[in-house]
């Protein structure tokens, strides 16, 4: 009986010390984005979705919309591991993140979220854009493709691009840039500020990309939007604290590059046929007046603006050391090939 007993107590404990190792092989990621689920947010929650169905749940990604830091933070937050992957706007912060700034130059000419994801996916192999990141113990993962911004605001129309002087705007980055070609005061701020800055007066106009529009609320007092001045988009891009990613077991990190892809094909295929179908009628049920330029006018802001932008992105960024004018070639090089492909 007493051998019994010893048997049976030894295999209790075999059994708690076999589920104690089942449990500590489950691992659990923060994510870090922030507003709320949104159009621009589906790649994550698609990721996080695909892994855990691979591992059977033993790779689990805990997404917070703004529980673990503030947007423009985030990339801080994952340089000293204070979650495992987060979501940034590179035009948040340039000096932190100046390599893939170059996405964001005025009128670089991307035409379709297909041609946004590839080109950023090619960007953010290129070593100078790794050794970048690397500083903040940052491994980019993928982007967030957006397609070209538009402007909703309030108060006098814009009819024609002389209209924009003057003009307070939310524009961040190299859309900024452009606004302030055209004599408009560009703010930069986060997304999540908008409305709040909109509803007060302290800007009359907001670029955005469609989604971020309806998500942030923009569109419900705005009174017009321009249809085509398309001055640019943001690069997003989502990162892993390369630390964690690197101690994963081979498995939950093959479980979780492996669904990159299909986690941008699901977001591609959603801003398009979900996103860009509500557009539309969102403009119409409000009754925003559409705002559309002539070629010519648009030709014109073209060449005032993206070459001199161009030149003065190389030349900044070459004084910090990067091989700016071997990113921009790149870039423009990879999307003439890929528009070639099209």
């Amino acid at each position: 009986m007493k051998k019994m007993n010893k048997f049976l107590s030894t295999a209790v404990l075999a059994g708690v010390s076999l589920g104690f190792a089942a449990e500590a092989m489950a691992t659990e990621w923060n994510v870090s984005l922030w507003g709320k689920r949104r159009a621009f947010t589906e790649q994550v929650e698609k990721l996080a979705e695909l892994v855990e169905e691979k591992t059977n749940g033993e790779f689990t990604l805990n997404i917070s919309y703004g529980g673990l830091s503030k947007n423009r933070e985030n990339l801080d937050g994952i340089s000293i591991g204070a979650f495992e992957m987060a979501q940034f706007c590179a035009g948040y912060h340039r000096d932190k993140n100046p390599s893939i700034t170059v996405l964001e130059l005025p009128f670089l000419g991307v035409e379709t979220l297909e041609q946004e994801r590839k080109l950023s996916m090619a960007l953010y192999d290129h070593p100078a854009v790794q050794k970048d990141l690397a500083r903040w113990n940052a491994t980019l993962l993928m982007p967030s493709p957006l397609p070209q911004y538009n402007i909703a605001g309030l108060g006098d129309k814009p009819e024609t691009l002389a209209d924009f002087e003057g003009l307070a705007v939310r524009a961040t980055g190299g859309i900024g840039a452009a606004m302030a070609a055209l004599g408009a005061v560009p703010t930069s701020m986060s997304a999540t500020e908008v409305r709040q800055a909109l509803d007060s007066g302290v800007v009359k106009a907001v670029a955005f990309a469609p989604h971020a529009h309806m998500a942030f609320g923009t569109i419900e007092n705005a009174e017009w939007w321009t249809t085509n001045l398309n001055p640019g988009t943001v690069n997003c891009p989502v990162v892993a604290n390369t630390d964690a990613l690197e101690s994963l077991p081979d498995a939950q990190r093959e479980a979780l590059l492996g669904s990159i892809d299909e986690a941008l094909d699901h977001y591609i295929a959603n801003y398009e046929n979900n996103t860009m179908f509500r557009w539309g009628p969102a403009l119409d049920e409000r009754g925003i007046e559409r705002i559309t330029y002539s070629d010519d006018e648009l030709a014109a802001f073209k060449a005032a603006v993206a070459a001199p932008a161009a030149q003065t992105w190389i030349d900044e960024n070459t004084g910090r050391g990067l091989p700016a004018q071997e990113l921009y070639d790149f870039a423009t090089d990879k999307l003439a090939e890929l528009k070639g492909e099209s």
